[in-house]
């Protein structure tokens, strides 16, 4: 634990899927290690093999709305770009228009997207920062990924792009014990490669949002 850390008593809700979760090192990912080391009073609302769109129970939308209290306070808010629509042949939507801040299609992956940083922004009013995932090649993933980037003009959020970073593909090669497979991180590959990434991201972020 570093108690000088800028994130010490900092309250950041992450929603995910499996990445987020940790699946791959027996559910412990970059959050809990922000946790254990950075004093990050975390919401990990994380179930693997979720999508972003749909009604389901366990739908990034439906979770956020019934698991994540509003009146929880906040600091910054943390959502995966899940690669699990395209899988599921969720259909990806279009972007709305500039001025639409609310009535979007769930069932779709973008529409999902806006819906969440539209209640996100009403209820916390915090930092929302994105973020890719590593992933082999995958077509959709990268139109989601482009789309994700033309929502960001849109709606001013973050977004950590890991899918196509290149110093994140290095330190995979150098490090092979790093990634269970092209998706999932190992306990190493989250202390090493993504809690740092993280820290420094959402550091920058939170500066930025300081009267």
């Amino acid at each position: 634990m570093n108690p000088k850390s800028p994130f010490m008593g900092r309250r950041i809700a992450f929603l995910g899927s499996s990445i987020t979760a940790g699946a791959g090192a027996p559910e412990d990912s970059f959050v809990d290690y922000l946790v254990a080391t950075d004093g990050v009073i975390a919401i990990k609302e994380a179930v693997s093999g979720t999508t972003l769109a749909g009604n389901a129970p366990d739908s990034y939308v439906q979770r956020l709305y019934h698991r994540i209290p509003v009146t929880q306070p906040l600091d910054a808010f943390v959502c995966q770009l899940s690669t699990n629509d395209g899988r599921h042949d969720k259909a990806m939507g279009q972007v709305t228009g500039a001025q639409q801040r609310h009535g979007f299609d769930e069932t779709t992956t973008l529409g999902a997207i806006e819906t969440i940083v539209a209640y996100v922004q009403q209820h916390w009013a915090v930092p929302i920062v994105f973020f890719t995932c590593v992933r082999k090649h995958d077509a959709n993933y990268g139109k989601l990924v482009q789309q994700l980037k033309v929502l960001q003009k849109k709606w001013h959020f973050t977004i950590i792009d890991l899918w196509q970073d290149p110093v994140v593909k290095a330190e995979n090669r150098a490090q092979p014990l790093a990634m269970v497979d092209d998706a999932h991180p190992t306990r190493l590959g989250y202390r090493n490669i993504w809690t740092p990434i993280f820290r420094q991201q959402l550091t920058d972020v939170l500066r930025q949002s300081e009267p």
